[in-house]
């Protein structure tokens, strides 16, 4: 351990002492505590507190207390409510600018911020406003409504009166809105003076000004749109999921038929003819034998058209190891016209080689495969296996029961 480390461990022991042994002796030593409670202030609520004591004899004992929050006199609640009626004058107007002309909701509260007093409300008339402030009617005369508002401010066994006067009017109406509301009423009472009728036309003409009706419909067409997209992504994923498993065959084909073919070519090298010849042999024997085709020799034969539409040899090589695109046919392709650049001596020793490894390759992809088929087997199996498990286990609980 380094020093400088063992010098910061040091420093933090002996403050992590330090500390707690001065938090100890203030806690427990120096603090001077006294039987003395302080309650919560107005509107904080009450608390519960644990004590402790000790009698002259010894004895000990553990008491919860409940300290209920601090309260008004008499004399002071009067006070609070004179505040709170100041507050009320200000609070209860809403969007309203005075109590004489009330246009819009009032702000009838059951108690103030800061003051723990409850208010209740009573109105003169409940057919023109409720006890929350909310206008019920909008259809109010234009020379007002005089509605009285009487609010109890409740603490304790304390109360105290608070009325006010209102004067209630309609809204007063401008531009646009003016419009919109008169179209409104004219609707209801278009609809409300035809009930007795099977159907009713919509108003032609409010306040002077034509109105051209039309019906909002739902729409439909976003969903067609996005039916459609769905079935274009749905078609081009089908698409390219045909197309990889298409490669996906051809990729196998080749592999699968590689071996043979290297044992082909590499049999008819090694009895001297030409590399060209060969490749055309194996073309004719394909041409004469096969029964369905087959996508290496049919590879081969395009090979062989160009090299007789006069692509050059090496040149066609390794462009039919290209168009096979997997790499032990570009690696054959190369190694033909690598070949053919320096000369075939020693060709039918790599090829053999080549062909020998193709076969080891093809066994374990083989073993691989069967490893798959077991692995997607061993769901069905294990449904098939609790199947059984419940066929037999249901039957025994019914007998245990019984």
């Amino acid at each position: 351990m380094k020093d400088s480390l063992k010098k910061k461990i040091g420093i933090t022991v002996v403050l992590t002492i330090l500390v707690t042994v001065g938090v100890f002796l203030l806690e427990n030593v120096f603090f001077d505590w006294q039987p003395i409670v302080i309650r919560n202030g107005y509107g904080e609520g009450k608390r519960t507190e644990f004590y402790d004591v000790v009698t002259e004899d010894g004895k000990e004992a553990t008491f919860e207390l409940e300290i209920q929050e601090w309260e008004y006199t008499s004399e002071e609640i009067q006070e609070v409510f004179q505040k709170v009626m100041k507050e009320l004058d200000t609070v209860i107007l809403g969007q309203n600018k005075t109590l004489d002309r009330v246009e819009t909701n009032l702000n009838l509260v059951t108690w103030v911020e800061g003051y723990p007093v409850e208010i209740q409300w009573e109105l003169s008339s409940y057919e023109e406003m409720d006890m929350r402030g909310n206008i019920r009617k909008e259809d109010l005369p234009k020379e007002g409504t005089l509605l009285e508002l009487r609010g109890t401010l409740l603490y304790k066994e304390e109360r105290a009166v608070y009325v006010r006067n209102v004067m209630l009017y309609p809204v007063t109406r401008k531009g646009t809105d003016k419009v919109i509301h008169n179209i409104k009423k004219a609707l209801v009472e278009t609809e409300e003076s035809t009930r007795e009728e099977v159907y009713f036309r919509l108003p032609e003409e409010v306040g002077g000004r034509q109105l051209i009706w039309s019906q909002k419909q739902e729409q439909h067409w976003h969903y067609v749109l996005l039916i459609g997209i769905v079935f274009v992504i749905f078609f081009i994923y089908r698409e390219r999921e045909k197309q990889k498993t298409t490669e996906r065959k051809i990729r196998e084909e080749l592999l699968c038929g590689y071996p043979a073919m290297l044992s082909k070519m590499t049999m008819l090298l090694s009895t001297g003819i030409t590399l060209r010849n060969a490749w055309e042999k194996v073309v004719q024997n394909y041409d004469k034998q096969h029964t369905q085709a087959n996508r290496v020799y049919e590879e081969m034969k395009i090979t062989l058209h160009e090299m007789q539409g006069g692509v050059p040899e090496l040149e066609a090589y390794e462009r039919f190891g290209k168009r096979c695109n997997i790499t032990p046919y570009i690696k054959f392709g190369a190694l033909l016209s690598q070949n053919l650049r320096k000369g075939s001596k020693g060709l039918c020793d790599l090829l053999r080689m080549e062909a020998l490894q193709s076969f080891e390759d093809r066994k374990s992809r083989a073993r691989q495969k069967g490893e798959e088929a077991g692995t997607k087997l061993l769901m069905p199996m294990m449904g098939m296996l609790a199947v059984v498990l419940i066929m037999v286990m249901i039957p025994a609980f019914l007998t245990m029961q019984l």
